[in-house]
Parts: structure tokens; C-alpha cells; sequence
């Protein structure tokens, strides 16, 4: 048996909860490979399952984004071997030296791209995709504003959006950050002014589409930036959850639609996943999409990566290695 070791949490809390514990990783199952991980991808969801604010039995083995090789393969599994380098998005255990992982829920990683780029991108590339392509499938000519548009997902989700024609309003928490955005509209505003801000690039239009995975902190902002019959895509927490809201709000924000969606609904067979992989890969290999790392943490340092996620002194994505 392989001695490994992983990062758990024990109990909610700080990042300060997050704590190392060897593991012998066991033999793959029928139907489940092991993979001896290479790249890490940290992402916000992380720290709601540390936090508790997505529910999780305890103790949690923290992470759904990595890359590896096979290093085992269980009874049944067909077209994968050992030496193949796959990721998954699969939720619980990413934060480990070895994995295992079913192997319905492993992506190829082509070979021209890198593991920590793979790692680096696969949970957000793939979030960007269902927003741009299946839950508003922006055209082009439309008007989408972008929040935390300098951060992990949104820094894929702009030249997505951009390649497609669509006038992307992308706003970010410093004008430090904004420099980095693509496009010809790139705010740092405070929420208070980005409707007026808004409404001044649109000549009064408004968007047709909000992309928000601040939560709480930008939800009014986003209603009041939307056109009548917009649509309000709310898809993360970072400030904390939206507080509930009366469907009267909709009606007088001008009849917008909203939706709060998740990755898993987008890729919940192994033919949603393969197409959503193909997509994403492909606006890599074709320069669309230029992923950067802006900083990488050792596996065993995952809670000064959560510290510097929470405080918003990352940019770009964020990796964890072994």
C-alpha cells in the first residue's frame, strides 16, 4: 500500500481548520481508478464546505479539481490505463497525493497542455462554459456584465465572451485588477456607482445578462444593471449568500429572470462532460483562452492559499502542489 497524505477538516471554521493526515491508498473499486496527483486546482467553493456553508459530513476531505496519472485501474474500466493523464472536477478529495476517483468522471488532458494549466483551469473553463453556452447562450451584440472579472472563473468567462462578439462590461475589486482585463470596458467602481457606470456605457440599455458569483455583497448592484426581461445568472458566494429575496423584487427589477446554477447539472453524464471538456480544451488550443497561474501554494500550505483567496490577494487561478 502507497502512504499518502491529504488535507482534511475536522470541523467548520477558518482556515486554520484545515489540517494534514496520512492515508494508505487503497486498491480502485470496479469502475474507479487511482491517480497519483500532479496539480491541485484552489477554488471558492473550497472554502464553503471548510466554512460549512455547503453541507458536507465531517470530517471533509477538501477539493474537487485535479490532475494526474493513473497509477491503478479497477475491474470494468475501459479506455483508460496506467501512465494516462486524466482530471476531474469530482467532488471531495482533490487536496491528496493520490486519489480515486470514478472513472466515468475522468477528463483526458490533452498532452500539449500542462498539468498545473489543466488543474488550473478545468472547474472554472468548465464554469465558464455552461454560463456562456448553455445557461444564457450570449450572441453576439448582447451586453453581459462580468463580476470579479480579473478572478478565476471570470478571467475565462471575458475572452469567452468576447470571442462570441458579446460587449462585456467586466468589473473587478481594484483598478489594479481591472488593468489585467480584456476589452474595452474594464470597471473598479464601487458597487454603489457600477448601475450609473453601466448606464452610461450602454447609452441606457442596461445589460441583458449578469454574470455574479459575488453573492450578497453585489446582488442589488446586479438588479439594477440588468434590462427589462434580463437575466439575473447568480452562480457564487463569495461575499456570502444572497439573502432571500421576495419573486416581487423580479417583477420590479423589470421582469427579469434568474437562476442560481451549478456545475454539476452541466455535466452530469459522461457525454455532457466529454462536451463541455472538448469545448473548453479546444478555446485553449486555439488561444481564446490564455489561462494564467498567479500563484501557486505547496499542497501542505492549503490554508495560507485559503487565507489568500478570502482576502482577494489572488489573481487568476490559484494552484496547489504536491
Amino acid at each position: 500500500m502507497t502512504t499518502a497524505y491529504r488535507m482534511i477538516v475536522r470541523a467548520h471554521g477558518g482556515p486554520e481548520v484545515i489540517e494534514r493526515e496520512d492515508f494508505a491508498v487503497p486498491s480502485p473499486r470496479a469502475g474507479e481508478v487511482v491517480i497519483e496527483t500532479e496539480a491541485v486546482g484552489l477554488n471558492f467553493i473550497d472554502t464553503y464546505y471548510r466554512k460549512g456553508l455547503y453541507p458536507d459530513a465531517l470530517p471533509i476531505s477538501l477539493g474537487s479539481e485535479s490532475v494526474g496519472r493513473i497509477v491503478a485501474v479497477g475491474e470494468g474500466v475501459t479506455g483508460l490505463t496506467v501512465g494516462t493523464r486524466v482530471g476531474t472536477t469530482q467532488n471531495g478529495g482533490a487536496y491528496a497525493t493520490h486519489r480515486v476517483i470514478p472513472a466515468a468522471k475522468a477528463m483526458r488532458i490533452p498532452e500539449a497542455i500542462a498539468s498545473e494549466i489543466a488543474a488550473a483551469v478545468m472547474l472554472k473553463g468548465l464554469t465558464a462554459c455552461y454560463l456562456a453556452e448553455d445557461t444564457f447562450p450570449a450572441k453576439a451584440g448582447q451586453i453581459a456584465l462580468v463580476h470579479s472579472a480579473a478572478g478565476g472563473v471570470g478571467s475565462l468567462l471575458v475572452p469567452w465572451l468576447l470571442d462570441k462578439g458579446v460587449t462585456v462590461i467586466a468589473h473587478s475589486g481594484s483598478p489594479e485588477k481591472a488593468a489585467q482585463v480584456p476589452g474595452e470596458h474594464s470597471l473598479s467602481c464601487s458597487f454603489e456607482d457600477l448601475p450609473a457606470a453601466v448606464r452610461e456605457i450602454t447609452g441606457g440599455a442596461m445589460c441583458h445578462v449578469v454574470y455574479d458569483g459575488v453573492g450578497a455583497a453585489t446582488w442589488d448592484a446586479s438588479l439594477a444593471c440588468l434590462a427589462r426581461r434580463g437575466m439575473m445568472v447568480s452562480y457564487g458566494n463569495a461575499s456570502g449568500a444572497v439573502p432571500p429575496i421576495a419573486v416581487l423584487d423580479l417583477m420590479r427589477a423589470g421582469s427579469i429572470y434568474l437562476t442560481r446554477p451549478t456545475l454539476a447539472d452541466y455535466i452530469a453524464t459522461p457525454e455532457m462532460l466529454a462536451s463541455s471538456a472538448s469545448k473548453l480544451f479546444d478555446r485553449i488550443a486555439s488561444g481564446v483562452l490564455q489561462p494564467k497561474i498567479g500563484q501557486t501554494f505547496p499542497l501542505a500550505d492549503a490554508a495560507e492559499a485559503h487565507r489568500a483567496l478570502e482576502s482577494r490577494a489572488t489573481t487568476g487561478s490559484t494552484v496547489l502542489l504536491p
